[in-house]
């Protein structure tokens, strides 16, 4: 290979390497006060102040069971002006419900004693729930300290009845290999909606990354022996450096430990990371109102729990924005150095709905292993697993390999004959 002079670019700096974590906002943080002076996170009604309010069929509406008063909650976005000004973020800026947890009053959080979820209920509405994951019955004896209530909440979109047939749909295209018990106890019609806690951040960016490029010059072919044959490539080799900015937009992070924290050994709940993304532009003004039936769950995680996540994927964002700038070296960029600076970033708390189908599998060496199916409850993309008859898996994978080798053997032996 040959190595000409490096390719535009300043000369490389000493950065850190890759893979190291980028270094986060230095600034003291601002606080954007997005309470409605309600502690709880529930309004009444603005016309008469009634409590009975609630929310109207699938809409984005909430009525008043008194006065039957409409309206529609304050859009989070426009209302404080979140989605502007991400250029001009200096520091660390949060919104009210993204502060660290405290406690609430008539929001409490209540441990599952059947699977140790906790679970988010407003005391105004019922002193009982069910819990979303294992459906057991939740006890407000059970209450332990809550998380802060979150700025915005985006109500579900999808029906019951349609997550409902989403779900039968997904898991009938999979009874072939699925447990016989499990194809025997399936019911659609327990699934659970619920609200899992997320935060949304913008960050304003600096990336700089720098490597080496490769163009192909010359592709030929050598005869290395009777029957064999190598094959060359000579490639002009360059030095990469690409320093530039990046606005992110409402990246969502998860804010809750269990689910941010994959444990595949005893839950597939990993499977609700693939039901992203949401349209959060269209999240309202958190209204306990628009819960309704769906349970919640806390958020117990704070931004300095999942900055260093969230900082990660902005820096895998920065080098995907420039896929399409490096394109001319046609053997690829290999990046050996990266840095990241975040000049600022912004925060915000927020519920996110979930339609979930839970079913505990008891495996053959008495551990219990729960599987879940989820549908996103904006726009009802599924996702989730099954218990395998691993029997029936492994009797059809040796079945089809000895078909393919029934096949293949004959013909390498006939070419080889030939040869």
């Amino acid at each position: 290979m040959t190595e000409p002079t490096s390719s535009p670019g300043s000369p490389a700096p000493q950065p850190r390497g890759a893979g190291e974590p980028p270094i986060s906002e230095n600034a003291d943080p601002r606080l954007i006060d997005t309470t409605t002076g309600q502690a709880h996170g529930h309004d009444d009604c603005p016309r008469c102040g009634s409590t009975e309010v609630s929310r109207k069929g699938n809409t984005m509406s909430l009525i008043c069971g008194f006065c039957r008063y409409e309206w529609v909650g304050m859009r989070l976005e426009e209302a404080h002006g979140l989605g502007e000004g991400i250029g001009d973020l200096a520091g660390r800026v949060m919104t009210s419900g993204a502060t660290d947890i405290t406690s609430a009053d008539t929001l409490i959080t209540i441990k599952c004693t059947g699977c140790g979820s906790e679970v988010v209920v407003d005391t105004e509405r019922t002193l009982e729930a069910r819990c979303h994951w294992c459906r057991s019955i939740l006890s407000i004896n059970d209450k332990i300290p809550n998380g802060a209530v979150p700025d915005g909440i985006l109500p579900f979109h999808v029906t019951k009845q349609d997550a409902m047939a989403r779900i039968g749909e997904f898991a009938g295209k999979r009874t072939f290999f699925a447990l016989k018990k499990f194809r025997e106890e399936f019911k659609a019609d327990n699934v659970l909606g619920v609200y899992l806690p997320y935060m949304t951040v913008d960050g304003n960016v600096n990336a700089r990354l720098h490597g080496q490029g490769e163009v192909l010059t010359r592709k030929y072919t050598v005869q290395t022996g009777k029957n064999s044959r190598t094959t060359y490539y000579d490639a002009d080799v360059y030095d990469v450096v690409r320093d530039f900015d990046l606005h992110i937009d409402d990246l969502i992070v998860e804010s809750s430990a269990t689910r941010s924290n994959i444990d595949n050994r005893s839950n597939t709940n990993n499977i609700i990371n693939s039901l992203l993304p949401f349209d959060v532009k269209n999240m309202v003004a958190f209204d306990s109102n628009y819960l309704g039936e769906a349970s919640a769950e806390k958020r117990d995680l704070n931004i300095d729990d999942v900055a260093r996540k969230a900082h990660s994927q902005f820096l895998t964002m920065a080098r995907e924005s420039i896929r399409d700038d490096i394109t001319g070296y046609d053997r690829g960029v290999r990046w050996t150095h990266e840095e990241m600076d975040v000049h600022g970033s912004r925060w915000a708390s927020l519920f996110l709905p979930i339609w979930l189908y839970s079913y505990a599998e008891t495996q053959d060496d008495g551990q219990v292993m729960v599987h879940y199916i989820a549908v996103n409850g904006r726009h009802g993309n599924v996702m989730g697993s099954v218990p395998i008859n691993k029997s029936r898996l492994w009797g059809v994978t040796l079945l089809s390999t000895a078909l393919a080798a029934a096949v293949m053997w004959p013909m390498a032996f006939l070419v080889t004959v030939a040869a």
